[in-house]
């Protein structure tokens, strides 16, 4: 289990991310149009998955703005899923009132296999239950290439180590 803090305090996650180097878990999430999506739709394109508590915090959606602006310059390429336990309405409204077009909202409402796999579903604290902030980058073949598991929850992930990781794939 990932030991991070949420302003100081320790709190931990159900386990640790996928090991770089290995194949990702597979998953099923659901879309902002109520539709499942899983890990295959996306195979064949490298993957930034951006993992966060919610939607509702002012780092979480920073978050999933950087990533519609930074990794969307790569697009036929890549796609970013930005996961988190908000309800998909929540997904949709958050993306249609900051004009965010280029990530496809995702949610875990059905499937909370998703934080238990990945490692990152807080099991204590206040946020118990809801998914730490990482990111992990998947490549066209459905390989981990790249993980971060943010260590303070109130800070931003590194996106230029993403990014980076992700152009060392687009060659």
């Amino acid at each position: 289990m990932a030991l991070i803090t949420l302003q100081g305090t320790t709190v931990q996650t159900v386990g640790n991310l996928p090991a770089v180097g290995t194949p990702a878990p597979p998953f099923r999430l659901v879309k902002t149009d109520l539709s499942e999506t899983n890990l295959q739709d996306y195979i064949g394109k490298n993957i930034i998955l951006n993992i966060f508590p919610s939607l509702d915090t002012s780092v979480c959606s920073t978050s999933v703005r950087r990533f519609n602006k930074e990794a969307s310059l790569d697009s036929p390429y890549t796609v970013v899923l930005c996961i988190s336990a908000d309800l998909p309405f929540a997904h949709k409204r958050f993306c249609e009132l900051e004009e965010i077009y280029n990530v496809i909202p995702l949610s875990v409402f059905r499937s909370p296999e998703f934080g238990i796999d990945y490692g990152v579903t807080f099991i204590n604290g206040p946020l118990s239950g809801l998914l730490s902030r990482a990111v992990i980058i998947i490549d066209r073949e459905g390989t981990v290439a790249y993980t971060e598991q943010v260590a303070e929850i109130t800070q931003e992930p590194d996106y230029d180590a993403a990014l980076l990781a992700l152009s060392k794939l687009a060659g």
